[in-house]
């Protein structure tokens, strides 16, 4: 007999040099609905793209900004915005009221991405400030780094969701956070 072809990745290691690689991001008990439809989604030609202009389609007012989504995962959503003339303001810079809505587009697909079926969200407040201009596209992330125990939510809790907002040429021009409040969907 001779040898067998490898079966595994891992089997076509040298001896002794073993690879690990880990996901430390957090992750909900249960994958959401939004969640799995990202999957399905990304797993076709300009899937992500799909995906965006549907959510866009569920809450129309996302399409003013043009946004991608680019990442989604639990506990973290990437948004993208073009620099194109409907993103800009009278003196030719992002406009910041644009940013926020890719702001306010990766917080909700992080929330839906995240908070478990068994509780519910709604945002309650945005805190920006915009200390520099910007006059490319936009990139915003959306993160927690430590997910929130949904379990131990009895009752109504604020949660704030952290932003990072990054243009084309790699400058923060706002700064912000949304806050949401999350609590127990009611038992029918």
């Amino acid at each position: 007999m001779g040898t067998r072809a490898p079966r595994w990745p891992r089997d076509n290691l040298p001896t002794g040099n073993l690879v690990v690689v880990t996901d430390t991001s957090p992750s909900p008990a249960a994958d959401t609905s939004t969640y799995r439809l990202w999957k399905t989604a990304t797993r076709l030609p300009f899937g992500s793209r799909l995906f965006s202009a549907a959510v866009s389609l569920k809450a129309p007012y996302f399409r003013t900004a043009y946004p991608h989504v680019t990442e989604l995962r639990p506990g973290r959503c990437v948004v993208r915005g073009p620099g194109w003339w409907g993103n800009r303001n009278h003196i030719g810079t992002f406009h910041v009221i644009a940013a926020c809505n890719l702001a306010e587009m990766a917080m909700g697909m992080l929330a839906e991405a995240t908070v478990p079926a068994t509780h519910r969200w709604i945002p309650v407040g945005m805190n920006v400030r915009y200390p520099a201009k910007s006059t490319g596209g936009m990139t915003v992330t959306a993160e927690w780094t430590e997910l929130p125990d949904f379990a131990s939510m009895t009752t109504g809790q604020d949660v704030e969701v952290p932003l990072r907002f990054v243009d084309d040429a790699g400058v923060e021009p706002v700064v912000g956070s949304i806050t949401i409040r999350v609590s127990p969907k009611k038992k029918t």
